[in-house]
């Protein structure tokens, strides 16, 4: 395995990373360090300490990407990366990422790369570590071109989650494949979704999910062909 040392300069290639963490969770923030440092990110993470939302927990989370976007813009950034503070990564790869940055490069038409998300669809493209996607969901690692930074940082908290405020634009998006960043198993935060955080642990956590998600949209043209061939034997079967 290559040391850390020998990839970390990969990631100078994006203007400025940041990363999300509650005042109220320093745990958080020293957990994330941790994962930061395995994949050569010592040092170079901007933490955002926010302080939890008095009335709407969604809200909290959506004002707070927009300050990083905000803060990335006035740096003068020219592409934004945003980890929120229960990233796992896993399967992380520094050829991957060397692919993704080369993508980036001669791509000029991105809005987003995310570094793991949920997905309703994706599709290969030249490049072998990166997939066109819908995305669905998730916000938990991704980077933003300057040029749509810009938009998304003109809209004011609209009463909607962040991931469907994303969603709601869902184009020139892409994802690395296979993905390498994961939210944890750190309960929750967001009260409004409690019963959907235990219902995601007991189907063995978003990263179980999320692998998943990916698998089976990289397969679907072939799942869709089994279906139909099972399909058409037992028609044969029953009407022989």
């Amino acid at each position: 395995m290559m040391e850390t040392g020998t990839f970390s300069n990969y990631w100078d290639y994006f203007g400025k990373i940041f990363c999300i963490t509650s005042a109220e969770r320093p745990d958080r923030q020293e957990t994330a360090k941790i994962q930061f440092d395995r994949v050569g990110l010592t040092g170079k993470v901007n933490f955002l300490i926010v302080n939890r939302h008095p009335i709407n927990c969604e809200q909290g989370i959506y004002e707070s990407h927009l300050i990083c976007i905000q803060k990335g813009l006035q740096a003068g950034a020219d592409s934004i990366v945003i980890f929120e503070d229960d990233i796992l990564f896993d399967r992380f790869s520094p050829a991957r990422l060397k692919n993704c940055i080369d993508f980036l490069s001669q791509q000029s038409d991105w809005n987003a790369l995310f570094f793991g998300c949920l997905v309703s669809g994706s599709k290969r493209t030249w490049n072998k570590s990166v997939l066109k996607v819908r995305y669905r969901s998730l916000s938990h690692a991704y980077v933003l071109n300057r040029k749509f930074a810009e938009v998304l940082v003109k809209r004011p908290w609209q009463e909607i989650a962040y991931d469907e405020f994303l969603d709601s634009f869902n184009e020139a998006y892409y994802a690395v494949y296979p993905s390498f960043a994961f939210q944890s198993n750190s309960p929750s935060d967001n009260r409004k979704y409690l019963r959907l955080d235990k219902f995601r642990r007991l189907c063995g956590g978003l990263q179980r999910i999320q692998k998943g998600n990916e698998w089976f949209f990289n397969h679907i043209r072939g799942i869709m062909a089994l279906h139909i061939t099972l399909a058409s034997l037992g028609a044969y079967w029953i009407f022989k």
